[in-house]
């Protein structure tokens, strides 16, 4: 085990993003829900505003677990080709499971974000930050959406991921910072000591709690 939680994960995170701190074009930017608490401590560290980019996992029927796609905010859909392929998914089939996460997608677009604008991602240097990495679906779906907005660099940040993982989105970012690539990886769940589901109740809190943190920082200046 790698890490005693996702706050304490967070943290050690943060130190491998200083030259990030007190820049005022950085937005770090969460995949909800379990990215939240450890990005919310790397906003806290870095002094930069924190916001989340909702994605959704489609996963395989029968065997959620394994991502044959994911979508994102801004209608953004990607699909693992290989795997559809070899477990011949039918288009119905992946259509009618896009259907529900979208659903769930905009569920928590409203509980989280509310009637708050979507952040001007254009020209800053934007921050995803997530629990851990396995398959990638997720973070690639997000990496597509945020690039969309243009922005001036796009940097995936996680305590732990998988080695090939990391190889396969590096092409796609200007940067990858992880603290750890285990090998063998199996789950992201292997390398913390506590990993509950983080509800929606807490990262609703968690936002709040880094807007205001963000607000006096920015004043104290």
């Amino acid at each position: 085990m790698l890490f005693k939680d996702r706050r304490l994960a967070g943290q050690v995170l943060a130190g491998e993003l200083t030259a990030y701190i007190n820049r005022s074009d950085v937005l770090v930017l969460a995949l909800p829900r379990g990215g939240v608490p450890v990005a919310f401590e790397v906003a806290k560290a870095l002094n930069a505003p924190l916001d989340v980019l909702v994605v959704r996992k489609l996963g395989v029927p029968d065997h959620e677990e394994l991502a044959m796609g994911a979508i994102a905010s801004g209608g953004v859909r990607i699909l693992n080709e290989h795997i559809v392929k070899e477990v011949k998914i039918s288009d119905e089939t992946i259509a009618r499971i896009a259907v529900q996460e979208q659903r769930e997608l905009e569920r928590r677009e409203r509980l989280y974000r509310g009637d708050k604008p979507d952040a001007d991602l254009s020209g800053r240097i934007v921050i995803l930050v997530d629990d851990g990495l396995a398959t990638g679906a997720t973070m690639w779906a997000a990496i597509v959406a945020v690039r969309k907005q243009q922005p001036a660099k796009i940097i995936v940040a996680v305590p732990v991921a998988a080695l090939e993982t990391c190889e396969a989105l590096e092409a796609e970012v200007d940067e990858m910072v992880y603290v750890a690539t285990p090998s063998p990886f199996y789950s992201v769940s292997l390398w913390y000591e506590n990993f509950p589901q983080t509800t929606d109740e807490e990262v609703r809190d968690l936002l709040t709690k880094a807007g205001n943190n963000y607000q006096l920082l920015s004043l104290g200046k």
